[in-house]
């Protein structure tokens, strides 16, 4: 099929195509500029450069005409600060292309749709008691997503993916990693973490859900993405592993430690008159809490193999690594 996304040039967008490529489908996108200094893309891939949320809707028309297949492979995540309330933020980059996209991509025919989402969602739906979405822009504005997504089943098949922690690299992008590094590389002697753990997979396994999702999801579903399901003691071996001091010991703290360093991120963002997706200290209880996603709730069905984690872990540290060091220059997040 001919496959139309957002965000072609980025991590996950990037890796689907290529995956999409691999199967035999055509792949077209549109991504900011400029390309990570280093990067590679397929070379089958029809990319042009642009703001889609600058674009008129006749413009969209124009690439999703002929297309069978649309991706989202753009927005924002937890990381981004602003002013309060920091909700239309994510409203703005998250939740209402979706709704223009989807109703262009009804126009023209397009018959599948895969929406890139977050397993924070997952966590919402897993556990209700923990009103997340009442204490959690993000988290809320990750729902609502969803929600708008899956109000056009039935004119379109529609998935979205709720993706976990994502582990592998692409040259000249910036991990999500960075500030895990730099936390481990501050604690000379020891590693002090919180308890709990969290799902993860690589990005060749993203990729596969992507193309799995376009070929297999009929209707509309969420998918919950999760592989490999570590506990935060078991991540940092492997961190600890690439960062050259494997026998460094591991030290687990209780949640009410953690939120007091969680209580200091959220006065300094006070002081700067900006607001977080995750109100920090209550995330807390989420971080110290095992989010796990066995295989067979959503990755199976989407035909996704199994994977390396020790090495993908591996590579997005040592990039993490080397960024510290200013030893390579890299592209950070943007919205598109």
């Amino acid at each position: 099929m001919k496959v139309f996304m957002i965000g072609g040039t980025g991590l996950l967008g990037s890796e689907a195509a290529k995956e999409l490529i691999s199967r035999g489908h055509e792949v077209s996108s549109i991504a900011l500029p400029p390309l990570p200094t280093g990067a590679v893309l397929p070379l089958e891939m029809k990319i042009e450069y642009g703001n889609y949320l600058e674009m008129t809707d006749d413009e969209i028309r124009g690439y999703l005409t002929g297309c069978e297949g649309f991706v989202f492979a753009a927005g924002v995540d937890e990381r981004v600060e602003g002013p309060a309330p920091i909700y239309d933020l994510y409203k703005k980059y998250n939740i209402d292309p979706v709704r223009r996209l989807l109703a262009l991509c009804k126009e023209c025919g397009v018959k599948h749709a895969v929406i890139l989402g977050s397993y924070f969602s997952y966590a919402a739906k897993k556990w209700p008691e923990k009103k997340l979405t009442e204490i959690h822009p993000y988290i809320r504005s990750r729902i609502d997503q969803e929600e708008a997504a899956l109000s056009f089943e039935g004119d379109l098949d529609v998935a979205v993916l709720e993706l976990p922690y994502i582990f592998g690299t692409q040259p000249g992008r910036k991990p999500v990693w960075v500030f895990l590094v730099e936390n481990v590389m501050s604690m000379k002697k020891v590693t002090m973490y919180p308890t709990g753990g969290s799902t993860m997979v690589t990005v060749h396994q993203v990729g596969q859900a992507i193309a799995g999702a376009l070929e297999r999801n009929r209707g509309g579903r969420c998918y919950p993405v999760g592989w490999y399901n570590l506990t935060w003691k078991e991540m940092l071996k492997i961190v600890h592993k690439y960062l050259d001091c494997p026998d460094k010991k591991i030290i687990t703290i209780p949640k009410w430690m953690y939120a007091i360093g969680c209580k200091k991120i959220m006065k300094e963002q006070a002081e700067k008159g900006i607001q977080g997706g995750l109100h920090m200290v209550k995330f807390a209880d989420i971080m110290c809490s095992e989010l796990f996603i066995d295989k067979s709730e959503g990755c199976v069905e989407l035909g996704v193999t199994d994977d390396d984690i020790d090495a993908a872990i591996g590579d997005s540290i040592l990039l993490c690594k080397a960024v510290i060091e200013k030893k390579t220059e890299v592209l950070g997040m943007k919205g598109e």
